[in-house]
């Protein structure tokens, strides 16, 4: 097989494929017949309980007169809500995602000297192996940063003389390092990836030591290294309301269920990366930013309500953008009158649109958040309210920061390493059982047909 047909799909594979298909198809009334929670979700959408987790809480209901009723979202950090948390560090004036990183690994809130110890560990792993980025990262650049994040991550194995020792404290040590080099990782195999497939000139900086993780990103990624202390507070606010969401999203129960076989840390993290990956987790915020691309084009008026419900409504109705019948970044699985984390972000966000000028976009953005649930709920039978979600704003943020769409998935996993890795720690630290729910088998039993007899 030449390189020209690695990635061809042939007739008979096509011929294939439509076998594949027919076999794998399951008669949806079957799932309905034994009660299969399908996605691990009930008929209204609410999580199989699966586990137990002390690390974060997602909440979006309230008991009124005893009875689960929707409620403004919460998101809850180790006990603490994460506004309280956002609260506290930019009012002192502090970067917030070596901090909040400690409270999810060690449930407990660092004081000064813990907290400036911690950094400058984390400081002090931000050194990749010698010769990693000339031999690994420059090597087959990928196109999807995610894949080549993951392949990063695998290779790290290799250097690693006791990958395989599943022991709290050398998983904490791989898991600190990991941490520590995301931010690495990723920049460094997007810069490969813009040098050698679209010509660019390739920068490699070297991260700095009295850098925060936020601001490590930008001096990392641009070409001169400059950035407003506005950029690198919104971008740090990015990560810490991204670092954590429950045990249930698919990434973190990802990191359960392949800890849970006690395989070593690199495997579990990257399966947890393939996880994030995906559109309908990590990808999200790009759908956002490229149908508000689509939308400032088709609207003439960003400020005629009318116009801009009009094109809202063409979405839902496969009319507009990628004809999938959906807006992006409004409805999420658990919220639905809020989620705390675009409320949050709202305000810094609207801060950044003054200093890049772009008041008219922020102001679209808001008009959208304010018509498109209507919108929905008008044209979809919901049994429950929908609200925007974080990706809603992240995408014009990073957008305003100037990063790359390439980086907008990875960037979600330079944060979301620390809830992975508390995740991980908490599933060894209870020696629980390999994770193994049931699949029942609906096939009919079958007699060997001999070759000569088959059709």
């Amino acid at each position: 097989m030449d390189n020209n047909s690695f990635s061809e799909i042939t007739p008979e594979i096509i011929r294939l494929a439509k076998m594949s298909e027919q076999a794998g198809v399951i008669d949806s009334e079957l799932f309905t017949k034994y009660e299969v929670k399908r996605g691990l979700r009930d008929l209204n959408g609410k999580g199989v309980l699966a586990g137990l987790t002390n690390i974060s809480d997602v909440k979006a209901t309230e008991i009124v007169n005893g009875v689960s009723v929707p409620a403004h979202g919460r998101l809850i950090y180790r006990g603490y809500d994460v506004k309280d948390l956002v609260a506290g560090f930019t009012k002192e004036d502090r970067f917030g995602f070596e901090e909040v990183a400690y409270l999810l690994l060690f449930d407990k809130l660092p004081s000064q000297n813990e907290l400036t110890d911690f950094r400058n560990l984390l400081s002090n792993y931000r050194t990749l192996p010698t010769s990693f980025v000339r031999d690994i990262i420059m090597k087959a650049p990928s196109k999807d940063m995610m894949n080549t994040l993951a392949r990063s991550v695998l290779t790290l194995y290799s250097y690693d003389d006791k990958a395989d020792d599943t022991s709290l404290p050398n998983v904490l040590r791989q898991c600190l390092q990991l941490i520590s080099l995301f931010p690495l990782l990723c920049i460094y195999g997007y810069q490969a990836y813009s040098h050698y497939h679209d010509g660019n000139s390739l920068f490699i900086h070297q991260p700095q030591a009295e850098l925060s993780t936020a601001e490590n990103i930008l001096h990392i990624l641009r070409p001169d290294s400059k950035y407003t202390p506005l950029e690198a507070r919104i971008l740090d606010i990015a990560l810490v309301l991204h670092m954590e969401h429950g045990g249930g999203n698919n990434s973190s129960f990802t990191t359960h269920v392949v800890t849970s076989s006690l395989t070593d840390t690199y495997s579990t993290i990257a399966a947890a990366i393939g996880s994030l990956k995906g559109p309908r987790h990590g990808g999200a915020n790009i759908k956002v930013v490229q149908m508000f691309e689509d939308m400032k084009k088709e609207v003439s008026d960003w400020e005629n309500e009318e116009e801009v419900g009009t094109y809202l409504k063409k979405l839902l109705h496969k009319e507009a953008f990628d004809h999938a019948g959906l807006i992006y970044g409004v409805g999420h699985a658990i919220y639905s009158k809020s989620d705390p984390r675009a409320v949050v972000f709202k305000s810094f966000v609207e801060k950044l649109s003054v200093e890049k000028g772009l008041q008219k976009e922020f102001a679209l953005y808001s008009l959208v958040e304010r018509l498109a649930p209507k919108i929905i709920e008008e044209e979809r039978q919901m049994y429950k309210g929908v609200s925007v979600n974080v990706d809603f704003y992240s995408g014009f943020v990073y957008s305003m920061l100037g990063l790359p769409l390439e980086l907008y998935t990875p960037i979600f996993a330079i944060a979301r390493i620390a809830g992975w890795s508390a995740h991980r720690l908490e599933e060894l630290a209870n020696n629980g059982k390999i994770i193994r729910p049931a699949y029942k088998p609906i096939g009919e039993e079958r007699s060997y047909i001999d070759m000569d007899k088959r059709s």
